[in-house]
């Protein structure tokens, strides 16, 4: 059993999206582990006073219908912070976006939440530093062998054909072919290679980075022509600036 001085607060959260700045926060799940091994559970709903884009929707299943009623975080952020008051945090990829987007919520809240003191305990981490996710690893894992010669590109590129077929042996659902495998583990929409842009749920390109992040890019540019120039004369991928004129080019286009 997991022994502990003080309590630990599991923290997991469905939000609006996963933008740590601008998506907000519509339920919160808290189990509360105390030192003796009880446990204690704190679940809401939030109305995130925006609305759920259907994309996210699909993922956890919460409407706007269902939060309507339900109180903003504001309302509801000091019984939350008395909640997981004097504990320790956890989660599971809890300190790359739980815990960043409830102190967000928290700032937004006016409530000033110190977690100087506090231990967080991401078992995401625990679980890719227990198993490390290198190709060496997925090779001892998959093919139970020891890659030798790591990092020769042959060697490299060889292991890793092995593991795709080991892979298709292990995980029947995947198919054998490359439909049925981009079929069960999704297939990425890219603008640029460096991810430098996404899309929205609109389809429209829109910026991943920066203080534009989150906006489309044809509204960037539209407001701000100096942006591109700044990217275009920047230390971007090639690939990058190639995509931000052709969406520059097919805009000006569009509006002639």
């Amino acid at each position: 059993m997991l022994q502990l001085t003080r309590p630990i607060a599991f923290i997991d959260l469905e939000t609006t999206g996963v933008s740590l700045s601008t998506d907000r926060i519509v339920e919160i799940a808290i189990i509360k582990v105390l030192p003796d091994g009880s446990r204690l559970v704190k679940r809401k709903l939030i109305n995130p006073q925006m609305s759920i884009p259907k994309s996210s929707s699909d993922i956890h299943g919460i409407t706007d219908e269902m939060v309507k009623d339900a109180p903003a975080f504001k309302q509801a952020a000091n019984e939350i912070k008395m909640y997981i008051e004097n504990c320790d945090l956890g989660g599971y990829n809890s300190n790359r976006f739980d815990i960043p987007i409830l102190m967000e919520e928290f700032l937004r809240a006016g409530l000033d939440v110190d977690l100087t003191r506090r231990r967080m305990i991401d078992v995401q981490h625990i679980f890719y530093t227990m198993e490390p996710r290198t190709l060496s690893a997925a090779y001892k894992f998959f093919c139970e062998k020891e890659l030798v010669d790591a990092h020769s590109a042959e060697a490299d590129v060889d292991a890793t054909i092995e593991v795709l077929m080991a892979q298709l042996k292990r995980y029947q659902n995947l198919g054998n072919t490359v439909d049925s495998i981009l079929g069960v583990i999704g297939e990425e929409k890219i603008v640029d290679y460096a991810r430098r842009f996404g899309y929205d749920d609109k389809g429209n390109e829109i910026f991943n980075f920066g203080k534009h992040k989150g906006r489309t890019v044809v509204e960037v540019l539209k407001n701000e022509p100096q942006y591109y120039d700044w990217m275009m004369r920047g230390d971007f991928p090639l690939h990058t600036k190639q995509k931000l004129t052709e969406i520059l080019n097919r805009s000006l286009l569009k509006n002639n």
